[in-house]
This record gives C-alpha cells, sequence and structure tokens, in this order.
C-alpha cells in the first residue's frame, strides 16, 4: 500500500498544487483516465472546503491531504482541524460550540459537500472534537480487470 502525504496551510493558492498531486497519484495507481477530471474537481472541492474552514474559524493548523493506492482502489482523504460543532475545541484559540452563529460560508461548505457527492461513488464525510475528514475512493484499473 502507497502513501502520499500533503500538508499545506489554509491558503486557496495550494488547492492547485493539492489538485495536481492528486491527479498525478491517481493516475499512478491506475484510475481511469476517463475519472482523473472526476477526481481533481473532488479534491479541489474538499481542499477548498477545509480551507474556508479553517480561515473562516482562525485555525491556524495545516490542512492535510493522504493519497492512498491499495489493491483495488485509490483513496484520498482530506482533513482539516475545525472541531465538530458541540465538541471541545481541538486547537488553542478554535471557535466551538452549538452556539455558534451559522455563518455566510455555511451555505458554501453544504454546496462543496453535494459537489463531492455528485462526482464521487464512494465518499464519506467524518467530524469530531478533532476536526473534520472527507474519503473519497476510486476503483483502479487493476479492480476493473479482476471484477
Amino acid at each position: 500500500m502507497a502513501t502520499v502525504e500533503l500538508r499545506f496551510s489554509a491558503q486557496p493558492e495550494h488547492v492547485r498544487t493539492a489538485r495536481l498531486v492528486a491527479a498525478a497519484v491517481a493516475r499512478r495507481a491506475g484510475v481511469d483516465e476517463a475519472v482523473l477530471d472526476e477526481v481533481r474537481l473532488a479534491v479541489g472541492e474538499a481542499c477548498s472546503r477545509a480551507v474556508g474552514l479553517h480561515r473562516s474559524h482562525g485555525i491556524t493548523a495545516p490542512v492535510s491531504v493522504v493519497l492512498t493506492e491499495e489493491e483495488k482502489a485509490f483513496s484520498i482523504e482530506v482533513g482539516d482541524a475545525v472541531p465538530e460543532p458541540g465538541s471541545a475545541p481541538a486547537t488553542p484559540g478554535a471557535r466551538g460550540g452549538s452556539d455558534e452563529p451559522k455563518t455566510e460560508g455555511d451555505g458554501e461548505d453544504e454546496m462543496g459537500l453535494a459537489v463531492i457527492s455528485g462526482l464521487v461513488d464512494d465518499v464519506e464525510v467524518r467530524s469530531g472534537a478533532d476536526g473534520g475528514t472527507i474519503r473519497m475512493s476510486w476503483p483502479t484499473a487493476l479492480a476493473a480487470v479482476r471484477s
């Protein structure tokens, strides 16, 4: 199982780099060429969402991207350090709690998740006290041959 890990500061200009790396690693892992645009778009949405969450909550921790090549699948996890509402903040200075006002970015967050769900068949969104993760996976060409 080969793994590539990226960590970048929550700046929008780094999202493009994450998309390019994800597409290159996905290609090497054997993801079908026809799906690479979906990989790029989904990673871009997930990373943009994480960057937006970090910036709106004043979190300075880096956004993490883990790209994993498994036997029959290629997966990407994009992680943020924003605690789930109602849980204790994981980072000093981070806000948490259900009394937190809804922000303008909440609608963008939901829209980003809808776009990702439309692009990726296998997607899982988790959140907790330590932050959230969007896990996406695609079959590799090797898996399609074996099916």
